[in-house]
């Protein structure tokens, strides 16, 4: 089956038989055709010059049993980070009014976990529902879920739920060995069947090549529904990881995951997400125009550095776009 690219009324309704021979011819088109597509894709589904503003708080650092290449937050790899424990609520709180007060309408909390404990449901509970009364969306990553914890983070009033899958099923090995890619899916099984939204993407400029890239995003287009969001990450590289040494990914390849994503997932939210502090103005610009309509705002995206706010919303006026008011329509 041929994808037409001129075809955008056929392109903006959502699809899960993607094959990856379609994401290639996507991912491969002429740059101008395929941007051209992603925005018209976009200007269909989402409002064309707004992008969503989100803040991550580490709310427990370092320690993690898993050995994620990418990650120095892993108890594997000596990075210098310092572990922590469980943030206490009144400093969560403090830090997600502070980020409704600088404009962001969703606040995410990640734990470096390779799963949630039950001991310390309660305190995510609570983390839950305190900003979920600041009227913020609340999105959680903790690692993995077993039967029933989904449940009680959405009777919390949990919104979205993140658990990347970080790359393709065959380029996993390289990148993972204390969790399946099978161990993902589960988890994000247990997040759809309670009733919470979905957030899950991936990193690129790990040394991947370009079919682990389309393979990624070819597992997220065929879930059934889309994830609702779908952070692209790009590897911000820190020594005494094994991905430490990993050669940036070329812009316009990074600008062409973009694009491919917004089309083969047209509504869902594309999230511009780790790794933009090394990034233009023009490359962050790019990305806007091929469909990521969220980003994160703030000093840091768990333990790596992000644009100093003024740069960002300095960029938004540049570009005509606005920050999201409200959170984001589904």
């Amino acid at each position: 089956m041929t994808t037409k690219l001129t075809d955008i009324d056929a392109l903006a309704q959502p699809r899960t038989d993607w094959t990856r021979e379609q994401a290639v011819e996507i991912y491969r088109a002429p740059f101008n055709d395929l941007i051209f597509a992603a925005q018209a894709v976009h200007r269909k589904c989402h409002p064309a010059n707004q992008v969503q503003t989100s803040q991550l708080l580490s709310i427990k650092t370092g320690g993690c049993a898993e050995d994620c290449g990418y990650c120095n937050q892993s108890a594997h790899f000596d990075t210098g980070l310092d572990a922590s424990k469980l943030m206490p609520l009144d400093e969560v709180m403090d830090a997600a009014q502070k980020a409704k007060a600088g404009g962001a309408t969703r606040f995410c909390m990640g734990a470096a976990w390779r799963e949630l404990k039950p001991r310390d449901e309660d305190k995510i509970c609570d983390m839950i529902e305190g900003v979920k009364s600041l009227g913020m969306e609340t999105c959680v990553t903790l690692g993995m879920l077993t039967d029933g914890q989904a449940e009680r983070l959405r009777q919390a009033g949990l919104d979205y739920y993140n658990h990347n899958l970080d790359t393709a099923p065959e380029d996993y090995g390289r990148v993972i060995s204390t969790r399946t890619y099978q161990d993902r899916l589960d988890t994000l099984s247990r997040v759809r069947g309670a009733g919470i939204h979905v957030c899950t993407g991936g990193i690129v400029g790990m040394g991947e090549d370009e079919a682990a890239r389309i393979g990624l995003l070819t597992e997220l287009a065929v879930m059934e529904p889309h994830p609702e969001s779908v952070p692209i990450n790009h590897l911000v590289a820190v020594p005494g990881t094994p991905l430490g040494d990993s050669k940036p990914l070329d812009g316009i390849d990074f600008v062409r995951t973009i694009a491919t994503a917004r089309i083969m997932m047209p509504r869902t939210m594309v999230r511009l997400s780790a790794g933009r502090e090394g990034m233009s103005r023009e490359l962050q610009a790019l990305c806007f125009l091929a469909g990521a309509n969220s980003i994160f705002v703030g000093e840091e995206l768990l333990t790596t550095p992000n644009p100093d706010e003024h740069e960002d919303f300095d960029l938004f006026n540049a570009l005509g776009i606005e920050p999201m008011t409200m959170p984001a329509a589904e």
